[in-house]
């Protein structure tokens, strides 16, 4: 009998990447494509690279994979679909293949039937997603991971990136969070299962109306936007606060949060919420933002929503667009011009 899959991995709830500072350090040396069909590539810390064609759309890639974060391998294999195919959407794009990326150990691993189920998890969500799949790899490692690479259209006059952000926006953010601390809680017996399956639910939700919004509403609404995942809300907006040379205002009090995740994120921060406080320091947070506020801020998400910076005449209408959705979309801030201290993330 095969262990339960989050034993698999060092530590759960946090799928969580290499922190920006550091990778950013690793691509120095990296020379900048030359290539002026390169729309968006690594330069500028955005969710996923565009590359234009001669005509037609330009072609969106991105690859996602991480650790179990659930013992049940179909619902794993679900949210890891989930969660690649939404950096495509933050670039405003609509996800179209898919490559299947998976790490398993060469022995005393999951079962074969545990195998299967990962996979028809993942295929579960390409196909609810529109997504084929055209095969993948597999090597083997101590550790599961599974996840998958991405390509996607977008039309290259409506590309979404996190540099776009004007003084006077409406930020939205279109997913609650949490989900890194009640999985993990929830490794230690100390979440629910009622407390899971609010954090399951939003995971598997996709992040797919942005593509049809941006057409909805028109050019000029969405300014930016990225996705929320293993750099927690903090990190990410501090990406796109630099990207755009402003200061992102976050509301405390107006921040969704998961039903329990803030009683149990003092004690249940993954360490890639550690790993964000240290490296994102871009970040004041004001004497009446409490420690829990602050910390679910920092939580590493996985499959984690959208933060959009947004035309404020137009805020409402988006609003109320993306308001059929498991948790509604809610605005949590503004955008104010970089003061003396350059670009940052306000906690207010």
């Amino acid at each position: 009998m095969s262990k339960p899959l989050t034993e698999y991995a060092d530590c759960a709830g946090c799928a969580s990447k290499l922190a920006a500072a550091e990778l950013e350090a690793l691509m120095d040396d990296l020379p900048a494509p030359a290539d002026d069909r390169v729309l968006v590539d690594f330069r500028t810390s955005d969710d996923a690279g565009v590359y234009r064609w001669a005509g037609g759309p330009a072609l969106v890639q991105t690859v996602d994979f991480f650790t179990p974060i659930v013992d049940d391998p179909f619902v794993f294999g679900q949210i890891a679909a989930a969660n690649a195919l939404s950096d495509v959407y933050a670039m405003g794009g609509l996800p179209r293949t898919a490559l299947a990326i998976a790490a398993l150990p060469s022995k005393d691993g999951p079962s074969p039937d545990d195998v299967r189920a990962i996979f028809r998890g993942g295929l579960e969500t390409l196909t609810r997603a529109g997504v084929a799949l055209l095969g993948g790899h597999t090597v083997t490692d101590p550790e599961v991971k599974f996840g998958y690479a991405v390509t996607g259209e977008v039309d290259p006059a409506r590309v979404l990136t996190n540099a776009g952000a004007r003084p006077g926006d409406v930020l939205i953010l279109t997913k609650p969070l949490g989900t890194g601390v009640i999985v993990r809680a929830r490794k230690y017996r100390k979440a629910g299962d009622d407390l899971l399956a609010g954090a399951v639910r939003s995971m598997l939700e996709l992040n797919d109306g942005i593509a049809a919004v941006v057409e909805a509403l028109g050019d000029g609404a969405i300014h930016a936007c990225t996705d929320v995942t293993g750099f927690g809300l903090v990190g990410h907006a501090s990406e796109m606060a630099a990207a755009s040379g402003v200061t992102l205002v976050v509301d405390a009090d107006r921040l969704p949060v998961l039903p329990g995740a803030l009683d149990l994120v003092s004690e249940f921060l993954p360490c890639g919420g550690r790993a964000n406080m240290r490296h994102f320091r871009a970040l004041e947070v004001a004497d009446s933002v409490s420690t829990v506020q602050h910390l679910i801020a920092l939580d590493p998400q996985t499959s984690g929503g959208l933060l959009l910076s947004v035309e404020p005449s137009r805020a409402g209408e988006l609003l109320g667009l993306l308001s059929g959705r498991v948790a509604p979309a809610c605005a949590i801030g503004r955008v104010e011009p970089a003061g003396e201290q350059g670009a940052r993330v306000r906690l207010a």
